[in-house]
């Protein structure tokens, strides 16, 4: 089922398996980013999903300002809005962009906040499909 998104995202809630899913078609801004991650926030609400697979496979730009910004502000967020559902990101990338994360230190600063356990949300990155569905539905 389509949800209104961006011209750079989107939007699938899955009934049948009560699962957000945003896939972004390119690179965008960081402000246009920001503002495909609120309606995707918007579209967990109104279907009452705290569970989401983001693809950012087409995303080859890591800008270090949207990573803090996902981890640190965004993601916290949506967890207190979710509640009380637990938020489960499952992050869809691609093999260039898990070496950027494996080659910056800064952009590991991010992940390993936002991987952390003790964050009111959980955050796993995959770089393949069936296992981000596979940890989304266990």
């Amino acid at each position: 089922m389509p949800v209104p998104g961006s011209a750079t995202c989107s939007i699938t809630y899955r009934p049948d398996l009560k699962l957000l899913i945003g896939r972004w078609l390119h690179d965008a801004p960081v402000a246009t980013l920001q503002a495909d991650y609120a309606a995707l926030l918007a579209a967990a609400q109104e279907h009452d999903t705290g569970r989401w697979l983001l693809d950012v496979r087409r995303r080859d730009q890591l800008d270090p300002a949207l990573g803090q910004w996902t981890t640190s502000t965004f993601y916290p967020e949506a967890g207190a809005r979710m509640a009380p559902q637990h938020l489960r990101i499952a992050v869809l990338c691609s093999p260039a962009r898990l070496a950027v994360y494996a080659a910056s230190a800064r952009q590991q600063e991010y992940l390993n906040y936002g991987l952390a356990a003790e964050r009111p949300y959980q955050l796993r990155l995959f770089g393949d499909e069936a296992q981000a569905m596979a940890w989304l539905n266990s």
